[in-house]
């Protein structure tokens, strides 16, 4: 084969932009398996599951933002029925992670709030996690780390865009 020729297999695209593309993907892909991975040795070290911890960290920010979450909305934002919410709601408040209350709007209803042992147990666990993936932003360029920021939105977009 000529050089020529070889050229001219690359008439239509561009195999540079290609392959950059291939090596970003591969490259998230990779992160999306470690981070993965962490997640599972994190519920593993907090005896969660994978809803238990994310509806902890849900009502964690919730309490930050000084709102309150109710049941319903718990299970909105993890999609799941009312009486797996339920189920879980008990499973967290018997360890201690989660008390119900009264809501302070409309007394017939409750809310769920994270308890200060919750708190610190989640602190304690993700603390060392979230310094490690700070630390890995250390020393990005301001016009690179926008670069990173608009890119994962155009892919977040993107696999939104998915029907499935």
């Amino acid at each position: 084969m000529t050089a020529y020729a070889v050229d001219a297999q690359h008439y239509w695209y561009d195999q540079d932009e290609q392959e950059r593309g291939r090596r970003i993907l591969e490259a998230m892909r990779l992160y999306r398996a470690a981070e993965a991975a962490m997640r599972r040795r994190t519920r593993d070290q907090m005896h969660m599951g994978e809803n238990d911890l994310l509806a902890l960290r849900f009502l964690l920010r919730a309490k930050q933002e000084h709102g309150v979450v109710s049941p319903t909305e718990l299970g909105a934002y993890l999609g799941i029925k009312t009486s797996s919410v339920t189920v879980m709601i008990d499973r967290l408040e018997d360890a201690g992670h989660v008390v119900r209350r009264p809501s302070p709007v409309d007394r017939r209803r409750i809310v769920v709030e994270t308890t200060e042992y919750a708190d610190a147990e989640v602190r304690k666990t993700l603390t060392d996690m979230h310094s490690r993936m700070i630390g890995a932003t250390a020393g990005i360029e301001p016009e690179i780390a926008a670069g990173i920021v608009s890119f994962l939105d155009r892919m977040r977009e993107a696999v939104d865009e998915i029907e499935a």
